[in-house]
């Protein structure tokens, strides 16, 4: 009943022929104009999870889609741990084959609930279609945006945006585990870009929506997770540079310093990543030669009232610097450095050893870890006699903070002192387990190892020659 939408009367004499319990003079039972559904998302009735299903459809279809990777391929950014990290996806305008027609009641509710969540338009049609799929996902592992990019560019009907979110105000941080383990943060204006700093491993960048959309719950990720200092990695036009001035105000107010990345007049870090080689040192090299900010307007105002000072007030030359020392110079920092992600580990065949401060973190399991998908491993962490164990999928979300809550109670340290501990666990196991995947995919290479009669030939082959 619920599968072709039809009555019960009906699936019974479905079933009975299907066994031959209907004899072959029996009208012939109609087949029902319904496709199945591959998936279980017609039995979903909560909004959050249907938008999981369905970012779970975009992003196998992603890796079937050669169109789709040949687009992150022109980009840079066909890259598996990308991909798997934060499950880019891919909608081919095939969702709704999955579905059941709709004139039929279950049909009819999916629909409506995939409307309600912005991933079918009143029309019917996917929002996405055509799209590269990037979700916003939270700690509590829930979607709070969806991000497309059309992958077709210049064949695009006139007028058809490229860029597409979910419907309403955007929500959620990109990336959001750096905030709370760096102290310096890259910004950038799109996420084709942040993803470009991603997968040349700078790892420690989020975005803003557009250059208007640096929204309030990011600055407050910036302010509570107590961020120093951050990189504007803005496009470097006039739209780019009138945002990174407004930002650059923004953050003064709560002591965070602000660079701006400096890329070639009208060019972005997408665009410049693909234009210079390597691109690993390119990006590198503007970010240590990002400017300190000043703001142009602030920089401007002060200049006119130095100018305009009276000379015949006679005021002190202390007086006229001290004005506008207060107002406009931004608090003094070195000159940022290329972020790092080497953390010290102490490894071994059987184990890795991890030390923040007292405390002392023991990673078991992880060679069985062969999927970029996963990182089930066995955690303990331990300071002086007090101790916590678990084992756990850092990739979960729930796992996580569960572990966070637990180890925190036992040891007597603040959960936010674990919570950075574990960001950086993740991180040096993903560089890890990254090279042990590739090691795994290496093509071994066999030694030749010469005879003494043949390493004698070889020294007379020379010696002829």
């Amino acid at each position: 009943m619920k599968r072709e939408g039809i009555s019960f009367r009906r699936a019974v004499e479905i079933l009975q022929n299907d066994i031959g319990l209907i004899s072959e003079s029996h009208e012939p039972v109609k087949q029902s104009t319904t496709k199945q559904l591959a998936s279980n998302l017609v039995a979903e009735k909560d909004e959050q999870q249907a938008l999981k299903r369905v970012i779970d459809f975009y992003h196998e279809t992603l890796k079937q889609s050669p169109e789709a990777l040949e687009y992150l391929e022109s980009r840079g950014l066909n890259h598996p741990e990308l991909i798997n990290t934060f499950k880019l996806g891919f909608a081919n305008r095939t969702l709704a084959y999955r579905l059941p027609a709709k004139n039929r009641k279950a049909g009819a509710e999916i629909r409506g609930l995939l409307q309600s969540v912005g991933i079918l338009r009143k029309s019917g049609h996917e929002h996405f279609n055509g799209s590269i799929i990037v979700p916003v996902v939270d700690e509590s592992e829930q979607i709070k945006e969806v991000y497309g990019r059309k992958v077709l560019g210049s064949k695009l009907r006139k007028g058809t945006a490229q860029h597409l979110y979910l419907p309403g105000e955007h929500q959620g941080i990109w990336n959001h585990l750096p905030l709370a383990a760096c102290d310096e943060i890259i910004l950038c204006e799109s996420l084709i870009d942040a993803m470009t700093f991603w997968v040349n491993n700078f790892r420690n960048v989020t975005c803003s929506y557009g250059t208007n959309g640096f929204t309030e719950e990011l600055l407050n990720g910036f302010i509570q997770h107590k961020v120093k200092r951050v990189l504007i990695a803005y496009d470097r036009d006039e739209a780019g540079n009138v945002a990174a001035e407004k930002l650059a105000e923004q953050f003064k107010q709560y002591n965070i310093d602000c660079y701006r990345v400096q890329f070639p007049k009208n060019m972005d870090a997408n665009e410049y990543a693909l234009k210079m080689s390597p691109a690993r040192k390119s990006l590198e090299l503007v970010i240590r030669k990002a400017e300190p900010m000043l703001s142009a307007k602030v920089r401007d105002k002060t200049a006119a009232e130095l100018k305009g000072v009276n000379q015949k007030e006679k005021k002190s030359t202390s007086d006229l610097v001290a004005k506008p020392k207060e107002e406009t110079i931004l608090p003094a920092s070195p000159m940022p450095t290329a972020p790092s992600l080497e953390i010290e580990a102490e490894v071994s065949d059987n184990e890795i050893i991890m030390l923040f401060g007292s405390r002392r973190y023991r990673v078991r399991g992880l060679k069985k870890t062969m999927s970029y998908e996963q990182l089930k491993i066995n955690l303990c962490v331990s300071n002086d006699e007090l101790m916590h164990v678990d084992h756990l999928d850092l990739y979960h979300a729930k796992q996580r903070l569960s572990f966070i809550k637990q180890a925190s109670i036992k040891l007597g340290v603040n959960a936010d002192v674990i919570k950075k501990d574990l960001t950086k666990v993740l991180w040096k196991l993903e560089q890890l387990q990254d090279e042990q995947i590739q090691k795994t995919l290496k093509p071994e290479v066999k030694a030749i190892q010469l005879s003494a009669e043949e390493e004698t030939q070889a020294l007379g082959f020379i010696t002829l020659a």
